[in-house]
């Protein structure tokens, strides 16, 4: 079987470090990491008073797993403003029922730069929030704000198809 249609002599499948994630389309600055997506369909086992000493099992209910988004702390403030209209301290505690839920897209990209894979993650909502890490003056590293999107699922894009390698 051929692993890729339009560029047929391909065998490396595609690297994982070159990927943009959008809210509502516009792309999200800095982001260095995100969880994978992911379905678990719950089994549901079930039994006939009259069948064998074994258990049917059927499909049952879908569950997403949450996505973590990781970037570098900046000057953007998208991911705290987006935190905020789930909690907001100023207003009583009291969330925007009207833009707590977005819409968020993850691009992957090949090596040329070209857009190869896309997923659309639905009805997203912040459920986590880390606006300052651990800081510790013997690291090395970049300080990091972190989201948890809560989500009721995923679907690949299909309008991003493979095109030819150059």
């Amino acid at each position: 079987m051929v692993q890729f249609s339009v560029n047929a002599t391909r065998i490396d499948p595609y690297k994982n470090f070159r990927f943009r994630v959008l809210f509502g389309g516009v792309p999200v600055a800095g982001v260095s990491k995100v969880s994978g997506l992911k379905r678990t369909i719950e089994p549901v086992q079930h039994r006939d008073g009259g069948d064998l000493s074994s258990k049917r099992i059927s499909p049952g209910l879908a569950s997403f797993e949450p996505i973590t988004i990781e970037r570098g702390i900046t000057h953007d403030n998208e991911f705290e403003l987006w935190a905020l209209s789930v909690y907001n301290p100023e207003g009583a505690g009291l969330i925007s029922l009207k833009n707590f839920r977005r819409d968020i897209s993850i691009e992957l990209y090949n090596l040329q730069g070209t857009k190869v894979r896309a997923w659309n993650a639905f009805r997203c909502w912040v459920s986590e929030f880390t606006a300052v890490p651990e800081l510790d003056a013997n690291a090395n590293g970049v300080a990091f704000e972190t989201l948890v999107l809560q989500n009721e699922g995923f679907m690949r894009d299909d309008a991003v198809v493979e095109v030819a390698e150059t």
